[in-house]
């Protein structure tokens, strides 16, 4: 029977149908993408010429900025999402705007129906390895290693941002517009509503309870069951969420709370790694998919942060576009038995 299931940490609903992965064509399935051609990647080492110059790398003792012998390279997104400029450089670009007698790009002030802010802050965009390869799950473990340790880098970087969003997408149908793999990070100038929804969540539950963490003792409670965890290790736990939203949905929970991802302490790359594998093992390649670290907003410690691993196996069509509900063909009970048995 379908069930209506609710996301502890997010409020957000999701329908679990497993019966309709059995219609014609319903199971969940991915084609392996083409491999890429180095000599078009302009992520490769060796094409340091065809990216910005770079931010931050990774590098060999010997080898100067902008040359081959990096491990993990850093650059300026080259279409970025957002102005470099600071919220005040851009109000003040507004404001001269507007005593030149131009148009004003602002469309209104708070308050009114209509209103545009300047979109200002950092886009960068990580390499994550000198390989020309598509996902994490094809590089040795030492360099998935050494690329969520550059994430965390940069992420302490803009430590002044209200928020550090780290993704990747991994292949065209997941939004990538270049197949080398690589992360983004957004150092955005607000707390985007989803996440301000978590923190409100997880503050509220730290209060109720005298100072425990939410997705702490929902990882305990987890543990106990067992029955939607796929892996455990040292450092981390990877498990099918509760309310999962999609086919396959991993998130990956430190054993010991901690509020921000980017501080000192164990990152789960390792667990990250044999989870990506896992998914590339059963499905026979590895699938588009997106990925995100959700760490504490500034100034905040009631969190936990984690990693969320969405593969997109199949489309959000107009149940999911109109409503917010998500509807999943496969229950993550399902999904995390056969991901243990990979």
């Amino acid at each position: 029977m379908p069930e209506l299931r609710i996301d502890p940490l997010s409020g957000h609903r999701t329908i679990i149908a497993g019966e309709r992965s059995r219609r014609p064509g319903g199971a969940p399935r991915c084609e392996p993408a083409q491999a890429i051609d180095p000599a078009r990647d302009p992520f490769a080492e060796g094409h340091e010429d065809r990216t910005p110059p770079e931010l931050y790398a990774v590098r060999a003792p010997a080898s100067g900025p902008d040359t081959p012998g990096w491990s993990v390279r850093v650059v300026p997104n080259l279409y970025p999402a957002l102005d470099a400029r600071t919220g005040a450089e851009a109000a003040a670009a507004e404001e001269a705007r507007v005593a030149r007698g131009e148009a004003s790009a602002r469309g209104g002030t708070p308050g009114e129906l209509f209103v545009s802010l300047p979109a200002t802050g950092a886009h960068e965009v990580i390499v994550n390895a000198p390989q020309s390869v598509l996902s994490l799950a094809e590089l040795p473990l030492e360099q998935v290693l050494a690329a969520v340790e550059v994430w965390r880098e940069r992420m302490r970087a803009h430590a002044d941002s209200a928020y550090v969003q780290l993704i990747v997408n991994e292949r065209h149908e997941a939004g990538a517009s270049l197949p080398h793999t690589h992360a983004q990070l957004y150092a955005l100038d607000f707390v985007p509503a989803a996440v301000a929804r978590e923190r409100e969540r997880a503050g509220a539950y730290s209060t109720r309870t005298m100072g425990a963490s939410l997705l702490g003792d929902l990882l305990g409670e987890e543990v106990r069951r067992g029955e939607r965890i796929v892996a455990i290790d040292d450092e981390a736990v990877l498990l099918a969420p509760y309310a999962s939203r999609l086919p396959f949905q991993l998130m990956l929970v430190p054993r010991v709370p901690r509020a921000h991802f980017e501080q000192p302490g164990p990152a789960g790359a390792a667990l990250l790694h044999d989870g990506l594998q896992r998914l590339a093992r059963h499905l026979g390649c590895s699938p588009p998919l997106n990925m995100w670290v959700r760490t504490a907003p500034r100034g905040t410690d009631d969190f936990c942060w984690r990693i969320d691993v969405m593969p997109r196996l199949t489309h959000l069509a107009g149940l999911e576009l109109s409503t917010e509900v998500n509807l999943n063909i496969l229950a993550p009970e399902d999904a995390a038995a056969i991901l243990r048995e990979a």
